[in-house]
Formats: C-alpha cells, structure tokens, sequence
C-alpha cells in the first residue's frame, strides 16, 4: 500500500527542515514513503519556501499544500486531503523521526493486523528550569509497552500511523470546533472506539519532541493539563450525554479536591513530585469547568498571535 508522511506546520522553519530531513534520512525494510505532504497553515504561506529547497534533494515527492485559516484540525484535514495514499503517518513539525521509525511502524502494522499505530515520543526541553525539566520531558514526550502489541487506549495522533479506509473516511476526520484548541484527534479517536477499531503499540518507532523556550515551562504545561482534562466532559457534553458530563465532573471535583490538597502540602516541604501531583489537581479542574469560555487557546490565531508578537 502506498504511504504518504503528513506533517501540520505553522511559523517553525528551523523545526520543520529538521522534522522533513529526518524522513529523509529513513533506513530499513519499507522505510521510504511515496510522498510527503506539508500543511502550511500560515496565511503567508511561509514554508512554502523550506519545502521546495528540500524537493530538490528528498528521495520522494514533497507535496507542499495551504491550509490558510489557521487552526490544527484545519491543517490536518488540509494535508490529508492532498493524498490518497492508503497508508497515512503523521510526524508533526516539532518531532524528529529516529531512522529506523517508519519501518517500524508498518512493520507493527503488518504484524499485529490492526488500522492504527502509535510510537513513543522522547521529551526534550532543554531550556527548561532543572527543577521541573524531567516533569515537562515526561509532559511532552510519550511512554507505553516496551514491546510491540496491541494496547487499550488511543495515544494522539502525533507519531501514529493509520490505515485510511475505515479510519479517517469521516468527512472531515479531525474535529474543527477544536481548531484553536487542540484535542483535534479526540472526536475521531472515540468514534473508531466506538466502532471496534484496535491500538498497536510500535515499541521502536520514536520520534523526538522538542519543546521550545515559550512551552518549557509550567504555565504552559500547566494550562495543557487543564485542556486535556477538559476533553471527556465536552465529548460526552457533544453527544449531550448530561449523565456522563455529571459523572465526570463529580470525577473532576474528586481529583481536585484530593490531589490539590496534597499538592499543597508538598510544595510547602519541597516534595519532588509537586508538580506531577498539580498536574493531576489541574486535570481534575479541567473536567468540571469544560464549558468553551474556559477553554485554552494554543494553536491557530493563538500561535499566529505569538510569532507576530516574537517577531
């Protein structure tokens, strides 16, 4: 089956020449795609650029498509729209594929028979403060079986690989009324739930995640924590399932009251696990105000808003 390499980008230049590079440099069995296509969800089309220097040089096609309207959901449903290749790997422009990680992959694919794959990810946040650096490495990267198999939960789209028929059929698959906020994949990810579809699990196929100067740092994380927790309760609130959205919220109130508490405690005596244990407070929170006023903002304009900001 023909495999195509989608990768969402917006304003990260350095960091997508690193990510396309690193698909480039893939060895071993079946570890070339046909095509790689790059999601330029900058209204200026600013990596426009980047991409055709590369094409020059990339063992396969490099597609380059405009998702204009700046959004996550947007950008991906963009780039996936510009193949029809029947294998699709998602490598966002902020992770770098270890050599070996597309082969691995279809690999796990082809051995454990399911329609979606997901790797492990390695955090990295080099300019983070020492004290709360292996919290936001573990934040940002992503851990599961030390051997390939068959798991129970979804692990986000990012470093995964999907057969498309019976997977990303739905039109369109990534949720837009997350566009802004990120959670793109949950919608979709509960509906091949709900549908029967099996994990796998690709033990070898890492990829790298660097977070950069303005998301190493706890506010940040912490804001994330408090969007993810959020998530169960706007789905079940989407399928107006107010028995659910209750039950998560007494959930939520459960894990603030009991994991607030104890945060407190150990930041007053300089616990080292405070800020995993705020974490969990700040799910908790998430799960009881999930209504969109609350909502974080982390892509899209938001991101659009920073760099012309930084810039």
């Amino acid at each position: 089956m023909r495999l195509a390499v989608v990768t969402p980008t917006l304003r990260r230049p350095e960091a997508l020449e690193i990510a396309i590079r690193s698909v480039m440099a893939q060895r071993g069995l079946d570890a070339r795609p046909d095509e790689m296509v790059i999601s330029d969800n900058d209204p200026e089309g600013s990596a426009r650029e980047v991409v055709e220097q590369l094409a020059r040089e990339a063992p396969f096609p490099l597609i380059y498509v405009h998702a204009p309207r700046p959004g996550i959901a947007t950008a991906r449903n963009t780039g996936l729209a510009a193949t029809d290749a029947e294998l699709i790997a998602f490598l966002d422009d902020d992770e770098v594929a270890a050599p070996g990680w597309l082969s691995a992959l279809r690999q796990t694919r082809a051995t454990l028979g399911v329609k979606v794959v997901f790797g492990p990810i390695r955090g990295r946040a080099p300019s983070a403060p020492e004290a709360i650096r292996p919290y936001l490495e573990r934040f940002f990267g992503r851990s599961g079986p030390a051997q390939d198999g068959l798991v129970d939960q979804p692990y986000g789209c990012g470093n995964s690989l999907f057969v498309r028929a019976g997977t990303l059929d739905r039109n369109p698959p990534f949720d837009l009324d997350a566009d802004q906020s990120g959670g793109e994949d949950d919608a979709l990810f509960q509906h091949l739930a709900l549908s029967g579809v099996q994990w796998g699990w690709s033990s070898q196929a890492w990829v790298d995640e660097a977070a950069p100067p303005h998301r190493a740092n706890l506010s940040y994380a912490l804001r994330r924590a408090f969007a993810f927790g959020q998530s169960p309760s706007q789905l079940a609130a989407r399928h107006r399932n107010w028995v659910n959205v209750v039950g998560w919220m007494v959930v939520g109130s459960g894990q603030f009251a009991v994991f607030g508490a104890l945060a407190v405690g150990q930041w007053l005596i300089g616990h080292a696990a405070r800020v995993d244990t705020t974490d969990r407070a700040i799910r908790g929170l998430g799960k009881l105000f999930w209504m969109k006023p609350f909502e974080p903002q982390f892509y899209g304009m938001a991101e659009l808003k920073r760099t012309q900001r930084a810039g």
